[in-house]
């Protein structure tokens, strides 16, 4: 399977800033534990996915946030 990216600039952006936040809420002492560690794994997903540029979810739906542009 051919790993075109699939993620627009404003997704990387969006998914930054939820992994910030998961993180800051999570260093904050507010989530339980076993739920803290569940939306830390979820952050690195977002963070991960946001610098690959590919999401896998979108691919079996065509799914692509990029723009025309972006792809060149």
């Amino acid at each position: 399977m051919h790993m075109a990216p699939n993620i627009g600039n404003a997704d990387r952006l969006v998914r930054l800033v939820l992994a910030l936040l998961i993180v800051s809420v999570y260093s904050s002492g507010v989530l339980p534990h076993t739920t803290g560690i569940i939306l830390l794994v979820v952050a690195g997903i977002l963070v991960i996915t946001s610098l690959v540029r590919f999401c896998p979810l979108y691919a079996p739906f065509r799914f692509n946030t990029r723009r025309k542009a972006q792809a060149k």
